[in-house]
């Protein structure tokens, strides 16, 4: 990480995540179109090189540019759920719906 690289914590659907600019992430399911910009307000934490600020609960003034790139699924997961002795078997798969966004500047 170089020196004037800003990163963040920021407060996505109630999950935290640590963003750098020009990075990618991947969130839960966005209810936005693709190619969209957007920002983020809730930031917990900022850091610019050896400067790091602390939020109670947000910082003022500091918010975070995104972009949507695409919408996917993640891997399917099996959830198998058994009773001994019972004859009780469930079989399921999941499938995760998420958004990759591109996180384009942090600005404090």
């Amino acid at each position: 990480m170089t020196d004037s690289q800003k990163t963040a914590i920021i407060d996505l659907n109630g999950k935290q995540y640590k963003v750098t600019e020009g990075r990618y992430l991947l969130v839960d399911r966005l209810p936005m179109d693709i190619d969209v910009h957007f920002e983020i307000a809730n930031i917990l934490l900022l850091t610019n090189g050896n400067e790091t600020k602390i939020g109670a609960p947000y910082i003022e003034g500091a918010k975070v540019n995104a972009k949507v790139l695409k919408h996917e699924r993640s891997k399917k997961i099996l959830v198998y759920k058994m009773r001994c002795k019972k004859g009780y078997r469930r079989k399921r798969g999941h499938r995760q719906d998420l958004t990759r966004i591109q996180i384009e500047s942090v600005v404090s």
